[in-house]
């Protein structure tokens, strides 16, 4: 049987979007233990010229929930708005990242398949079809957002592992 784009996408979707959730919490607890403020956590980048670390978490859910709402339109424009700039406000964005993943049904996913997409960027597009926009573009986005927002953590000194990004794997039953 062939691996349908709900089974290509959402379960990996849900595994980065409860790796976002961990790191919310476990960089709030390490701030409150640290005496480190949170607006220091979520401000901080790995380079100057970087989003910061609220920004990654964001990105997170507007590559899942987003890059969805974006392929029912056709169209998916990244959201320029500022990241949430609180702990319990990035924990209600990704919240409704998984609600929005756990209400997709196969049929409605394969329903989009061959569908146009459209991204747009200022002044530039890209055309796909709906899971070539999701599978090369949207997920690795969701993962690298995940992983730099890890990184940050890493670099503020946060006891953060291998595990801690991975998330809750798929093991065999």
């Amino acid at each position: 049987m062939p691996l349908s784009l709900h089974a290509a996408y959402v379960p990996s979707a849900l595994q980065m979007l409860g790796t976002a959730t961990h790191l919310i919490d476990t960089a709030e607890k390490w701030g409150v233990e640290n005496e480190c403020s949170e607006g220091e956590i979520i401000g901080t980048r790995v380079f100057e010229d970087m989003l910061p670390w609220c920004y990654q978490i964001k990105c997170v859910a507007e590559h899942t929930q987003g890059s969805i709402e974006g392929v029912r339109a056709g169209v998916y424009s990244p959201d320029l708005n500022p990241p949430p700039t609180s702990f319990e406000a990035l924990r209600t964005k990704i919240a409704g990242a998984v609600d929005a993943m756990n209400a997709l049904t196969e049929d409605e996913m394969e329903a989009m398949i061959g569908q146009p997409m459209r991204f747009e960027f200022k002044d530039r597009g890209m055309d796909f079809t709906a899971e070539d926009f999701l599978l090369s573009f949207s997920q690795p986005n969701f993962y690298f957002h995940c992983a730099t927002a890890y990184n940050i953590l890493r670099m503020k000194g946060v006891p953060v592992g291998k595990m801690d990004f991975m998330g809750r794997v798929r093991i065999k039953a």
